[in-house]
């Protein structure tokens, strides 16, 4: 019988023994039934019913929001601090040259002493949760690192995400940030399956992506129907309270109602951590969640400051993978992608096959030269992997293709790769077969001529081959896909089918166009003229054109789709030169003197601003309304401000590394080579050629005591 107390004692009552149930149901040791978690449930609802005054958004019966407006995205939020990714290592000795860094950096004698927190690295969905005064107010995902989606209201449907921190044990504190990953434990996967097949509906095919599509539901009662689960890793903004090790975090975490899944484990060593990985990849398959390697993270917060990170990664962590699953399929053909930068990639087609939970039917070649390598004919059965447990390859050959073709096997090509505008269907005995397809039985593949998708003469790059056709369809959209992404302008709901639309109907010429769009007076109504485009869908494209027309430099520098100019190298160019004058003005030799640009980045970036179809590009985006935002370059403090350092020879004090990151963070750029733009030139012990030249060009030379009197560590 339900208590006599006031219905405000019996709600809390209520909330706090539902919220206990919770925690015991994910840590496996239920004490009721589900009927019975039930009934507690109903009462609380009948009471906030009647009291509406009492229902408070930490209620579990408020974890279900109203859905969002069909076709509205979610807002993106940019992250307080940038979920950074992990450096990938596949064997031991990757791990013990990781450790070798590590150690070279902090200057140490040995890291026989460094504790390590190893922990499962789980393949599910990353998200970032905010607390304000112990209350949940925020939750995002990963999103480009820098940026990511609110998804809040679908965080919530989450039973074991807390709503309100449990105070019982720790103070909550005033603000809280706890990174995890959301996932699906395998045994219920099954479970939820089944119930969907029950239903007439399609199984999904893994864990993952099934966490992922459904943290991007519209309807928050939807996602509640998933059972899925979240357990933290990191907690980067914790304010009211000092901790100076990840164990300690971990504690109050688990004070605070955030969990983990129970794998952690603290070790003293390299080796131990390698230990760790080994034992627990013996027995991934009985982890009830999906793994696909071990997370290493140095333990004490104060080496973690000292080491810092690129701009890509953290320095006092890695991730080692586990080996990658393999399968076997019979290779069906093997067709020729034509890049966004018009390079020329074979990619294979194979039998529908499961590897590592994931139905694969393509998997990539590299180049000619792998193909061949391979020994690969049409027709063989191959072996596959997930490389990374990520990426399929095709890892060599299991069975050679032998004898005459199997009955029924021209008629057997993939329907994607059969041409559109010809009359052949599957059923024909010579099926119509777009150009460059290896597709006849014990067929050896080889380059075309030609690009296969504008038929230009295609030109050999060392052991790739290129379309030289800048006007070429796919890499035309390959480039407007590149500048609308999520590393350069963010375009919400620009994918390739839309672009493939707008250069079919003449909308776009260039991916530079996409800016003009807007401004063209009779855009709108072609626009609502194409399939699937209405008056709503072009005003919301039009008002992200308006909104994204700033931005930031190095992201515009993504937005190029420079060959070998990624994220990280586009913040080392926008870091080091003040305008885009500047940098496309730049001899090789200056930009080859920004620390981390070697010659083949250098020489690409240069060529491809001297080309003047490229400038034209780039004068057309600019035409559009486009405004670049610069970084500021502060030349009014630290020590070392405004200033350019080469190091040379070997610091005795501290490592190159941490030596590199106290003159950034003192306002200075690190240069690997001396030039007559060269302020100081650091000297170790052993120094090499860069003392005479930095003599003869008049540089200042610092010995490591002046250096260290310098940074204050005199």
């Amino acid at each position: 019988m339900p208590s006599k107390r006031s219905p405000a004692d019996r709600a809390a009552e209520l909330r706090r023994e539902i919220a206990r149930h919770d925690t015991l149901y994910y840590d496996g040791r239920p004490e009721i039934s589900d009927a019975e978690y039930d009934k507690l449930f109903r009462e609380l609802v009948e009471i906030e019913s009647a009291h509406p005054e009492l229902v408070h958004p930490s209620s579990p019966t408020q974890r279900v929001g109203a859905p969002r407006p069909e076709g509205r995205g979610f807002e993106t939020v940019a992250h307080s601090v940038p979920m950074l990714s992990i450096d990938s290592l596949f064997t031991g000795e990757e791990v013990a040259e990781f450790e070798k860094r590590i150690v070279r950096f902090l200057g140490l004698p040995s890291g026989d002493d460094l504790v390590w927190v190893v922990e499962p690295k789980f393949d599910g969905v990353s998200a970032s949760l905010t607390y304000e005064s112990g209350v949940f107010v925020r939750g995002l995902t990963r999103g480009d690192g820098v940026k990511g989606e609110d998804i809040t209201q679908n965080l919530r449907t989450v039973r074991n995400i807390p709503l309100v921190l449990d105070s019982s044990k720790r103070k909550p504190p005033r603000l809280l940030e706890v990174r995890g990953e959301v996932l699906i434990h395998r045994a219920k996967f099954e479970r939820f399956n089944a119930e969907r097949v029950k239903q007439g509906l399609e199984p999904f095919a893994n864990p993952r992506n099934t966490v992922s599509g459904a943290l991007r539901r519209n309807d928050p009662a939807e996602v509640a129907r998933y059972p899925l689960e979240f357990y933290p890793w990191a907690a980067p903004r914790i304010e009211g309270e000092t901790f100076e090790t990840q164990v300690e975090v971990s504690s109050a975490l688990k004070d605070w109602g955030l969990r983990d899944a129970g794998y952690s484990r603290c070790v003293k060593g390299i080796a131990a951590a390698i230990e760790y990985h080994d034992e627990l990849e013996a027995k991934r398959l009985d982890v009830p969640f999906e793994i696909d390697g071990v997370v290493a993270k140095l333990d004490a917060f104060a080496l973690r400051d000292r080491l810092g990170s690129t701009s890509r990664s953290t320095r006092w962590q890695y991730a080692h993978k586990f080996a990658a699953l393999e399968a076997s399929s019979t290779l069906r053909a093997i067709e020729t992608m034509v890049g966004n930068s018009g390079r020329l990639t074979p990619r294979a087609h194979v039998d529908p096959v499961e590897v590592g939970g994931i139905t694969v039917r393509h998997a990539t070649l590299h180049n000619a030269d792998y193909v061949a390598s391979l020994g690969l004919k049409v027709g063989d059965r191959v072996f596959l992997r997930r490389a990374g447990d990520v990426i399929p390859q095709i890892m060599g050959v299991a069975k050679a293709a032998q004898g005459k073709a199997p009955r029924g096997w021209d008629a057997s090509v993939p329907e994607e790769l059969l041409d559109a505008n010809a009359p052949a269907a599957l059923g024909d005995a010579n099926p119509n077969v777009q150009a460059g397809v290896a597709w006849q039985w014990s067929e050896i593949y080889a380059m075309p001529e030609r690009c296969p998708a504008c038929n230009a003469k295609a030109v050999q790059e060392g052991k790739y081959w290129r379309c030289p056709n800048a006007a070429c369809p796919p890499q035309v959209i390959g480039r407007t896909l590149v500048l609308a992404g999520g590393g350069a302008f963010e375009i919400d709901g620009l994918g390739e089918k839309q672009i493939a639309q707008l250069f079919d109907a003449r909308l776009l010429e260039s991916a530079a166009d996409l800016f003009h769009l807007d401004r063209d007076p009779s855009a709108k109504e072609r626009l609502i003229e194409l399939e699937r485009w209405g008056e709503k869908s072009v005003d919301n494209l039009f008002g992200e054109l308006e909104a994204h027309r700033r931005i930031l430099f190095a992201r515009f520098l993504v937005s190029l789709a420079i060959p070998d100019v990624g994220p990280a190298t586009a913040r080392l160019f926008a870091q080091h030169f003040t305008s885009l004058e500047l940098l496309r003005e730049a001899s090789i030799e200056e930009l080859q003197h920004i620390d981390g640009v070697g010659p083949e980045v250098a020489t690409r970036l240069a060529e491809w601003f001297a080309d003047a179809v490229n400038r034209r590009f780039v004068e057309r985006l600019l035409a559009g309304g486009v405004e670049i935002v610069y970084p500021k370059h502060d030349a009014a403090s630290g020590a070392f401000a405004g200033k350019t350092v080469v190091f040379t020879g070997t610091l005795e004090s501290l490592g190159r590394a941490e030596a590199k990151q106290i003159v950034e963070d003192q306002g200075g750029k690190v240069a690997s080579s001396v030039s007559a733009k060269t302020n100081y030139l650091v000297v170790g012990g052993k120094p090499g050629s860069k003392a005479k030249k930095a003599a003869e060009l008049g540089v200042t030379v610092l010995l490591e005591p002046e250096f260290l009197k310098q940074i204050g560590r005199d």
